[in-house]
């Protein structure tokens, strides 16, 4: 029997009575710092993250395998786990017996999504375990704002799993937010701009070099190339590359919050923002954006061995997160214009 947290009253998830298995995962709260509840148009109540514990009837001692089996037993009752993501943006597994890439692998492919294939990534992420690499191979010193992944793709992974394989003494934190807030907020309290961007769509230009433009980044071939065979020519190579690439999609907010950092500033030119058309768009209305993803955060606190399962992506320091990406159905297209629509990922 499912039992239920007071404050939030969120259920326990938790196997059918057919199943043999005892595990159950029972929601926890967080401090208000770290947990927060979700504005409009979320539900009223609805907290995120929804932080997470496996536990057994019993006190049993919990195995990966054991906890494997409930991730997939829950995801075949009407897809349980995808249904508690998409109600509250993001699932903290927090005590799981995860120690390594190759263990939070085969937790990520448990719940049973398609392993996303990256196009036009700007960062070198080398693969450590299937469907596993670095979140972040920047320097630590360097901010990376809140964004919706991935920037260079045509298009973005609907699932991403972070694990914690060495927390951080201070610091560190990932900032979460609901982009359907955020865009809620902006509609509400800068239509103007929501109307520019709908009618004009947004234009970035980004510069790919035959060789990693700075460390931690990567190669055009790394970016575009992946199609790439060996006695290709210089035209064969080119049109393999301009097949590959849609649009470049990070967050404005992003972007602007980015640019304002001084410590990124070693490694790309400040740009102005633009419209679809070319014309800038004005700082007051990405300095507004900025600030509403300010006022919506949350900080995640790393503990050792944390499952962060979100769309999202957040700051670095002194720690170690790996990175999982999946496929699954996207929304579609808020316009009919050519730069709003949506790509799937690729067959094969």
């Amino acid at each position: 029997m499912a039992t239920s947290t007071a404050h939030h009253g969120i259920q326990s998830l938790n196997l059918d009575n057919k199943s043999t298995s005892s595990l159950v995962f029972e929601p926890f709260e967080l401090p208000d710092s770290n947990q927060r509840r979700l504005g409009p148009p979320h539900p009223s109540g609805t907290v995120t993250p929804l932080a997470l514990r496996a536990s057994t009837h019993n006190n049993e001692e919990i195995d990966l395998e054991t906890v494997i089996q409930a991730i997939i037993s829950l995801q075949t009752q009407d897809g349980i786990m995808s249904k508690a993501l998409a109600n509250h943006g993001t699932l903290l597994f927090r005590g799981l017996p995860i120690n390594n890439a190759a263990e939070f692998s085969k937790f990520a492919h448990a719940f049973g999504y398609k392993p996303h294939e990256i196009i036009g990534i700007v960062v070198n992420r080398p693969l450590l375990a299937p469907n596993v690499a670095p979140a972040n191979e920047s320097a630590k010193e360097v901010l990376i704002y809140n964004h919706n992944e991935s920037p260079q793709v045509p298009h973005a992974p609907e699932y991403i799993f972070f694990y914690c394989q060495k927390a951080p003494e201070k610091g560190g934190e990932t900032p979460i937010s609901s982009s359907l807030e955020l865009f809620h907020r902006a509609k509400e309290e800068i239509p103007e701009f929501i109307y520019e961007i709908a009618t004009k769509g947004i234009l970035s230009r980004v510069v790919y070099k035959t060789e990693k433009q700075y460390e931690g980044g990567s190669s055009l071939k790394q970016a575009f190339g992946t199609e790439f065979k060996q006695g290709d020519d210089e035209s064969t190579k080119k049109a393999k590359i301009e097949a590959q690439i849609a649009r470049y999609g990070r967050g404005l907010a992003a972007h602007y919050k980015n640019s304002q950092n001084p410590a990124n500033s070693v490694r790309k030119v400040v740009a102005t923002q633009l419209y679809g058309d070319g014309t800038p768009i004005p700082e007051k209305y990405l300095a507004h954006l900025a600030k509403i993803t300010d006022e919506i955060r949350v900080l995640h606190k790393w503990q050792k061995g944390d499952v962060l399962v979100q769309p999202w992506e957040g700051e670095q320091s002194d720690r170690v997160v790996l990175a999982s990406l999946f496929d699954g159905p996207v929304p579609g297209a808020y316009t009919d214009n050519d730069w709003a629509k949506v790509v799937q990922a690729f067959d094969g």
